[in-house]
């Protein structure tokens, strides 16, 4: 909240110093105006973010590592005549 009315106050102090400095300045067209409005916009909208709460105020979550990739193992099987060996591909 202090937040706020800090930002509240810097910018009406701001806008204050140029609305006294504009009528001297004689702006042509509005060009001056313009750019006093910008600014004070700006201000107010940069302090409203800047007092907000961040985005990302709660629990973060990470997602899982991926499974371990697949690998070669040498398995025995029985072939009906003996005991053989071949390479079979594991994956989890």
């Amino acid at each position: 909240m202090k937040k706020t009315l800090v930002a509240a106050l810097t910018v009406a102090t701001v806008a204050g110093s140029l609305v006294t400095a504009t009528p001297s300045a004689k702006a042509h067209d509005g060009v001056g105006a313009g750019i006093a409005a910008g600014l004070i916009g700006g201000a107010i909208v940069g302090g409203a973010i800047a007092s907000s709460r961040p985005a990302y105020g709660g629990p973060v979550y990470v997602a899982e590592p991926p499974p371990p990739p697949c690998y070669w193992q040498r398995q025995r099987y029985w072939d009906g005549y003996g005991w053989a060996v071949r390479p079979v591909r594991v994956c989890y």
